[in-house]
C-alpha cells in the first residue's frame, strides 16, 4: 500500500510540472530541466516524510499527498528560477558572442572569449560591449536571487605577474559596470587568475585568443 501511495502522492504532485528537455551542447545528450529534476526529489523527500507521522494509515496517506505537493514546489524551485533566467539570458545573448553555458542544475555560466570587451593588454570596457553588457546587468537584476562570481583568465603571453594583474583588472572593470547598471554591488565579486585555467592550447594563435576570457558565474544566493 504505502508503494502505491508513494507512486500516486509523486505523480499528483508532479503533475503540474512541465518536464521540458534540451540538448546539451557539449554532450549531445538530453536532459530534463532542472524544474522537473528538483521537484521530482522534492515530492519524495515530502512523501517519506508524510509517511512517517500521522496516527493511522489513512492519516498517513493523507499527509504523504500533502508532502509530495510541498516538497515539489521548493525542490522545484531554485531549478525553476535557473531556468528561466537561462532562457532570459540566451535570448538577451543570441549573436553576442558571449556563450551561455549551464553548469550543473544551479549554475549558469557566461563566457566572454577571444578578449571580447577589451583592446589589447588593456583593462578599460571596449564601448562595442557596454551594450551587451546592459543586457546581461537588466536581466541579473529581474533575477536578484543570486551571487555572481567574475574571473578574469589572460593567455601565456608577458610575464605572470602582468598577467595577473590584467586579468584581475578586467574581471573587475565588469564587475563595476555591471554595479552601474543596477546590479547590486554585494551580488557580486571579481577575481583574477591570470594565465592559470588555460581551455585551449598556447601554442596557437587560436587557443590563446580563446584564453582570453572574462567569465561571469551565476549561482544560488547561500
Amino acid at each position: 500500500m504505502k508503494k502505491i501511495t508513494l507512486a500516486l502522492a509523486i505523480a499528483i504532485a508532479l503533475s503540474g510540472c512541465q518536464a521540458t528537455q534540451r540538448q546539451n551542447a557539449t554532450t549531445g545528450e538530453t536532459e530534463t530541466n532542472s524544474t522537473t529534476q528538483g521537484a521530482l526529489m522534492g515530492a519524495i523527500a515530502g512523501v517519506a516524510i508524510g509517511l512517517a507521522t500521522g496516527d493511522d494509515a489513512k492519516e498517513r496517506r493523507k499527509n504523504a499527498l500533502i508532502g509530495a505537493a510541498g516538497g515539489a514546489a521548493v525542490g522545484g524551485g531554485v531549478g525553476y528560477y535557473f531556468d528561466q533566467q537561462e532562457a532570459a539570458l540566451r535570448k538577451q545573448l543570441l549573436d553576442s558572442g558571449v556563450q551561455v553555458e549551464r553548469v550543473g542544475k544551479n549554475q549558469l555560466l557566461l563566457r566572454l572569449e577571444n578578449g571580447i570587451g577589451f583592446n589589447s593588454s588593456s583593462y578599460q570596457l571596449d564601448p562595442s560591449i557596454h551594450n551587451t553588457l546592459r543586457g546581461v546587468a537588466r536581466i541579473l537584476v529581474e533575477y536578484p536571487d543570486t551571487s555572481l562570481v567574475i574571473d578574469g583568465y589572460t593567455d601565456s603571453t608577458g610575464g605572470e605577474s602582468s598577467n595577473q594583474i590584467l586579468s584581475e583588472r578586467r574581471a573587475e572593470s565588469v564587475r563595476n559596470y555591471l554595479v552601474q547598471q543596477g546590479v547590486a554591488a554585494g551580488r557580486a565579486i571579481a577575481r583574477g587568475n591570470g594565465e592559470r585555467y588555460p581551455l585551449c592550447s598556447n601554442q596557437s594563435q587560436q587557443g590563446r585568443a580563446c584564453n582570453r576570457r572574462v567569465e561571469i558565474q551565476i549561482l544560488p544566493l547561500k
